[in-house]
C-alpha cells in the first residue's frame, strides 16, 4: 500500500515539471485502465477498461450500462483510476493514480468521445454509433479528472520514503 507524500524532495530535477511529464506520458503509452468504484453502500469494486486520453483530465470508454462497474457509477459517479504497465520488471514501475467524477458523455458528444476511442483501434475494431444505446449495447462513459497522483518508489533518492508513495502532482 503506497503511502502519499506532500512535497517535492530537494533533489528532484526539474521539481513538479519533471513529476509532472509522468502524466501524460502513461496515459498515451497504456490502453488499459483500473477503473475504481462502489455502489451506493459503498461496496467497492474493481475492473479493467480499455481507455483513451482526452488530454490529462479527462479519459473516455465504452461499457454496457448494466455492467456492475457503470451501475456503481450511476449511484456514485466518484471513481479512482489506476493506469500502469503490468509488463513492467519488478522495481521497474510507474503508475498514475487518478481521482475522478465519472458519468455518461452527454448525447451531443459521443461522437467526439468515439473518435477519442477510435483513434488507436485497428479499423476492424472502430466503434460505429449505431454500437451506442439505444440502438446497441453499449454506453460512452468518461471520467474527469480532479487530482492526479504518480507512483514515487521506496528508496527513492529525491525523496525521503522507505516504503511506495503517492505524490500529488498538478500541470507546470
Amino acid at each position: 500500500m503506497a503511502s502519499e507524500l506532500t512535497g517535492i524532495g530537494p533533489g528532484v530535477p526539474g521539481g513538479m515539471s519533471a513529476m509532472w511529464a509522468v502524466v501524460p506520458r502513461l496515459l498515451a503509452a497504456n490502453r488499459y485502465l483500473v477503473l475504481g468504484t462502489a455502489d451506493a453502500d459503498g461496496h467497492p469494486w474493481a475492473t479493467p477498461v480499455y481507455y483513451a486520453a482526452d488530454g490529462t483530465d479527462r479519459v473516455v470508454w465504452v461499457s454496457a450500462p448494466d455492467s456492475r462497474h457503470s451501475r456503481n457509477i450511476a449511484a456514485r459517479p466518484e471513481v479512482a483510476i489506476t493506469v500502469f504497465d503490468s509488463h513492467a520488471p519488478v522495481g521497474g514501475a510507474e503508475a498514475l493514480y487518478l481521482e475522478a467524477t465519472a458519468g455518461h458523455v452527454p448525447a451531443d458528444a459521443c461522437a467526439a468521445a468515439l473518435a477519442v476511442l477510435n483513434g488507436d483501434l485497428p479499423e476492424r475494431q472502430r466503434l460505429e454509433p449505431a454500437d451506442l444505446h439505444p440502438d446497441g449495447p453499449l454506453v460512452v462513459y468518461q471520467a474527469t479528472v480532479t487530482k492526479h497522483y504518480v507512483l514515487v518508489r521506496g528508496g527513492d533518492a529525491r525523496f525521503d520514503n522507505v516504503t511506495d508513495a503517492r505524490l500529488a502532482v498538478t500541470p507546470p
